[in-house]
């Protein structure tokens, strides 16, 4: 039955990109994506918390034939990132109706198709396919919406830096490919013990190089912001759920699996790993603050949570290097658990943003007072995925933050002094990151949905308030049963690590990492007490409203009645406290420019900028740019056109050629 469903969806989903294509209006493809959604959701449902059997396709990719497999680890980051996909899918993008949107809408049906194989493809050559198309139907989706004016410019950004990381798999999956004598990927896992040591560690970087690049590690970040930005929070939803998790899911199946776990130069990437995903996490939360649009701030946090992950998945890797192999275990499953939450979550506000887009024609972060006009539902869900990305009890974001750092805290258990030192030293890093973050979505929250409410937005729909609600309240489900919920990862932690460690996570109601005498937790129990906790201040409210008469008075501004609007709070006023302090991680730069009326006396008006300036664009990319366009001028000399020109290249091909001919033996 799964293996029936999982068809379904992907003819659901070819069939609906041809629909977007060629029938007019958008309704046929946005129900194949939607059912073919529910389809890819029954079917991870029904094969958790086992494996569904390989299935051969029936054709050959090169010489290899092409096959298909899902384990518990993959249904598990697939089944979180369609629940969001859906609704993004179902509500649709919030660029005007028509062919447009139909180009987004097959660009959606590509991603989803590519992420499948993706996940699920067991040979290199059709992996690299399916890792191709779901960059290109990217692409298409943003292109589609056409809701900026540099959209072309960010995708093209977006695809370049892709495209390097896309070679980097290749020669990574060439490597690994030429020793094991065969590009199966049950081939690469049979040879990984008699690799070169040397080899491990080039192998080991070029995937970090490689799915680094679609998660928004350094110096790749720098995409996520432009090319989100141009697009609508429908696809800020498919490219923080599915597409995030399908490149963390190859990352961590090409660490875990195709490298060796011991020796020296695999200890080396581990490390590598921790270190480049919580700096990258640093970065990544630091440039957020700093965001005055909805999209372009959680894209910077998806890039800050994949980061996380990163650095969780490396310390697996550490751990099962040194012999930790339960701990190990308990560090790849966080990673899953964590990347759940943040499906649910970030989908949850980015639809949020397309209600902001909506209501007020921007997805500018400023005080509109939203919420005073929409939804009660729309706030709770939004409410909840917020408190879950600030890692606020007892959300989702909350349980994945402490298990990430009480996996840290254990890791003090290896003997190597090395792997001690890293392991506290991301510790720190991460604490600083949970900190920024947690200021990041009060802002999110406080500055973009509350404030005074003098723009007097519109009534959103019922159902897109329905669906950031059941999103929200998804993400406190999750939290509330993580103790039942994180038992189907057993099948998957036992065949990686040879340990359950599921079993072990939990004691009845309680969390525990591996250990109750370490640590505890129970998001089920606090789901409960909070309520009953939050009865003393609800009381002692009534009896202040019942004892004293409630007395609205003006914002004191130096004893001057000022404009509410003139002395709200702005993004740029909450975050430039962060700013000015790190100003050598920001670099701020500071515009101020003059318009004149009537001569150069009379100024008409001032206008200031300020911005964040970009850390790897002058200094890497823009090299880079210049490097490639000197190049270009050089070698223009191909195309000028000039017929004796093209004759003398082929008289030296000639020469080339009898001379190989003649002396090659």
């Amino acid at each position: 039955m799964p293996n029936e469903l999982l068809l379904a969806m992907a003819v659901l989903w070819g069939l609906s990109f041809f629909a977007a294509l060629l029938i007019p209006g958008r309704v046929p493809a946005r129900i194949g994506i939607a059912l073919g959604c529910i389809a890819g959701i029954a079917a991870c449902w029904m094969i958790l918390p086992g494996t569904e059997s390989l299935v051969s396709l029936g054709f050959c990719v090169s010489d290899t034939p092409v096959r298909f497999q899902l384990d518990a680890g993959g249904c598990w980051l697939i089944l979180f990132g369609l629940l969001p996909a859906f609704f993004a899918s179902t509500l649709g993008t919030t660029a005007a109706p028509g062919i447009n949107s139909r180009c987004w809408l097959a660009g959606l049906a590509m991603t989803l198709l590519g992420a499948l194989g993706v996940f699920g493809l067991q040979d290199a050559m059709s992996f690299l396919i399916a890792w191709e198309v779901m960059s290109i139907g990217g692409a298409v989706m943003i292109l589609g919406e056409q809701l900026a004016q540099g959209a072309g410019g960010s995708t093209l950004f977006m695809l370049a830096l892709l495209e390097v990381g896309a070679v980097a798999l290749l020669l990574a999956l060439l490597l690994l490919g030429n020793h094991a004598g065969s590009s199966a990927f049950a081939d690469f896992v049979a040879a990984q013990q008699t690799a070169p040591s040397t080899r491990t560690l080039v192998v080991g970087l070029l995937l970090l190089f490689g799915f680094g690049a679609k998660l928004g590690m350094l110096p790749f970040y720098e995409w996520f912001p432009a090319a989100y930005g141009s697009g609508s929070g429908a696809t800020g939803v498919i490219f923080s759920g599915v597409v995030l998790n399908a490149a963390f899911y190859a990352l961590s199946r090409g660490v875990l699996e195709w490298l060796p776990r011991t020796g020296g130069w695999t200890m080396s990437v581990a490390i590598i790993m921790i270190a480049v995903g919580v700096v990258s996490a640093i970065l990544t939360i630091f440039i957020a603050f700093q965001e005055e649009d909805w999209r372009r701030l959680l894209s910077l946090s998806s890039a800050e949570n994949a980061g996380v992950a990163v650095g969780t998945l490396g310390t697996s890797l550490l751990l099962a290097v040194v012999g930790l192999s339960g701990l190990a275990a308990l560090a790849w499953i966080v990673c899953l658990l964590h990347l759940a939450g943040h499906s649910l979550a970030k989908g949850t506000l980015f639809l949020t943003a397309d209600g902001v887009f909506t209501a007020n024609e921007s997805y500018f972060i400023h005080q509109t007072g939203l919420l005073r006009n929409a939804s009660i539902f729309f706030g709770i869900g939004a409410l909840f995925a917020t408190m879950s990305l600030a890692a606020l009890p007892p959300q989702a974001g909350f349980v994945s933050e402490w298990y990430v750092f009480q996996t840290l805290f254990q890791g003090m258990q290896a003997d190597a002094i090395a792997a001690r030192l890293t392991l506290a030293l991301a510790a720190a890093g991460l604490a600083l990151v949970v900190a920024v973050a947690l200021a990041t979505f009060a802002k999110l929250f406080g500055i973009g949905l509350l404030g005074d409410g003098h723009t007097t937005p519109v009534h959103l729909s019922w159902a897109r308030c329905g669906a950031v609600f059941l999103l929200g309240l998804c993400v406190l489900i999750l939290a509330v049963g993580m103790p039942w919920w994180v038992q189907a990862l057993g099948s998957a932690s036992q065949s990686l690590f040879g340990v359950s460690a599921p079993g072990a996570m939990k004691d009845h109601w309680l969390l525990v990492p591996l250990s109750g005498h370490f640590a505890f937790i129970s998001p089920s129990k606090l789901v409960i007490a909070g309520p009953l906790l939050a009865l003393i201040p609800i009381g002692l409210f009534l009896i202040s409203r019942s004892a004293f008469h409630l007395r609205r008075v003006p914002v004191w501004s130096g004893g001057r009645r000022e404009d509410t609007r003139r002395i709200a709070t702005t993004s740029l006023a909450f975050s430039n406290a962060l700013r000015t302090f790190y100003g050598f991680i920001y670099g701020p730069t500071h515009n101020l420019e003059r318009e004149y009326d009537h001569g150069p006396y009379f100024v008409k008006r001032l206008i200031f900028n300020q911005e964040v300036a970009p850390i790897f664009g002058p200094y890497l990319f823009s090299p880079l740019v210049g490097l490639v366009r000197r190049v270009a001028e050089k070698i223009g000399i191909l195309q000028s056109g000039y017929l004796n020109f093209y004759n003398a290249l082929i008289g030296i091909l000639l020469v080339l050629i009898l001379g190989l001919a003649l002396f090659y033996r």
